[in-house]
């Protein structure tokens, strides 16, 4: 049985091979770079200290501005993408990360960390989410409705597949090499999908070449306002859409909120470095790999997205609360064994918005609920950085180190509650734009 659901899913996959070569490519090139940048950062901006105050607000500040731009520029991404391709959106997206990291390559100084933050300020406002997003979409275009949940779930199971490969490649590459390998890696994926892979959207034909330059500006700004706004109403009008939105705007609060200060926290309470985040991490991936190529096809014909999601997210509470409590060395090993389960979070939400909207939305819908994500990702590094800053000096009002990340943690169960009121359907009614925009790679 696990091995018929393994082989189908490979089958639905075959159409996905030239997006996913490349995509893994990035994500390992991005995965390999967590695990040192902490060590890099600290060094440069805090020498010979194991916590770096300045470190956590500048991580916090930069997630910050993320989040306010992600806001227009998400659902923005998906839009353009519905209307002038995915393939271009994804060179544009997954280009980005190149800059910021050859900047660490040539120069690990303090200067060189300034400018790596800028850099990748950047970078990750226009590629972190969207890249999924567009992908999710491109991979809506080509796979039939029944079964976008397993493909969903296989594409984020090579996204932790690249992660381990990443995390493996940090453990046992010199640190002077990681970045260098990881620039020749980033380059890779946009020529590879420059070259080979296939557009599935057709291009909206141009009806104002005569016009004036400023009617352009004009017609452009009119139209992406429309645009932004028929996607509101689409995520509003649908109690699915809505309801999804609220799930991911706590989880994503919470979740976020642990990210940007997890790595920190293991330095400065445990005096974890890259070989025990590498550790870590690799387990989490491998369980991921695990859960969402075997475990999800198969439990998702039973019980359905949102059973799943429910379970996901209960699974990530206790992450959250096994780091926040953790009283020794091996307890982050045990919180990170539960994200084999919480990273179904990811999939089971991608098929739920997906049944939630026609064909020729997804780009603009999937957009749509990122940059409500995103509004969430802006706002918990607001309380994060200073929060825990706090708790782990001297000047804590009480010995609970992790307490940041315990509050993190109830904002992922009221992200629960919501679940347990989501009652996936099937999308409003049948656009008849449809049958006209028919995806150009769609198999009889």
């Amino acid at each position: 049985m696990v091995l018929k659901e393994c082989v189908r899913g490979l089958k639905e996959l075959r159409p996905l091979t030239h997006l996913l070569l490349p995509l893994c490519f990035h994500w390992i090139a991005e995965a390999m770079t967590v695990s040192v940048l902490v060590d890099v950062v600290t060094s440069a901006l805090c020498p010979g200290q194991t916590t770096c105050t300045e470190a956590i607000y500048i991580s916090g500040l930069q997630q910050t501005v993320v989040g306010i731009f992600k806001m227009v520029v998400l659902p923005l991404l998906g839009q353009l993408a519905d209307e002038y391709g995915r393939k271009p959106l994804l060179l544009i997206t997954v280009s980005t990360s190149i800059f910021p990291f050859a900047v660490l390559a040539w120069n690990q100084s303090r200067e060189s960390v300034y400018v790596y933050y800028v850099l990748r300020t950047i970078s990750f406002i226009i590629s972190q989410g969207s890249i999924f997003c567009i992908a999710v979409a491109y991979a809506a275009d080509i796979i039939e409705e029944g079964n976008r949940a397993a493909a969903f779930s296989w594409i984020t199971g090579f996204f932790s597949a690249s992660h381990v490969l990443g995390n493996l490649l940090a453990r046992f590459l010199p640190e002077k090499y990681i970045f260098v390998v990881s620039i020749v890696l980033l380059i890779f994926g946009p020529l590879y999908m420059h070259f080979l892979l296939a557009e599935t959207v057709e291009r909206v034909p141009k009806r104002d070449r005569d016009s004036t330059f400023l009617t352009k500006i004009t017609n452009v700004a009119h139209k992406r306002y429309e645009s932004m706004r028929d996607a509101a109403a689409i995520v509003f009008k649908s109690p699915t859409l809505r309801g999804i939105s609220f799930v991911l705007f706590f989880y994503e609060l919470g979740m976020s909120g642990i990210s940007s200060v997890l790595l920190f926290y293991l330095k400065a309470v445990f005096g974890f470095n890259k070989n025990q985040y590498s550790e870590i991490l690799s387990m989490v991936g491998i369980g991921a790999i695990f859960s969402q190529i075997l475990v999800l096809p198969l439990l998702n014909p039973l019980v359905g997205e949102g059973w799943i999601l429910s379970l996901a997210l209960l699974a990530s509470i206790a992450y959250g609360l096994l780091y926040g409590l953790a009283w020794a060395s091996w307890v982050p090993y045990l919180s990170a064994s539960f994200g084999a389960i919480y990273i179904l979070v990811k999939p089971a939400t991608y098929a739920v918005i997906s049944k939630g909207s026609s064909s020729m939305n997804q780009g603009k819908t999937q957009g749509f609920v990122a940059g409500v994500k995103s509004i969430a990702s802006l706002l918990s590094p607001l309380a994060m950085s200073p929060l825990t800053s706090w708790f782990l000096s001297s000047a804590a009002p009480f010995d609970c180190k992790g307490f940041s990340i315990i509050v993190a943690s109830v904002s992922m169960m009221i992200a629960l509650c919501f679940a347990c009121l989501l009652k996936p359907d099937e999308k409003l009614s049948h656009d008849p734009e449809d049958e006209i925009e028919a995806p150009l790679l769609r198999e009889s």
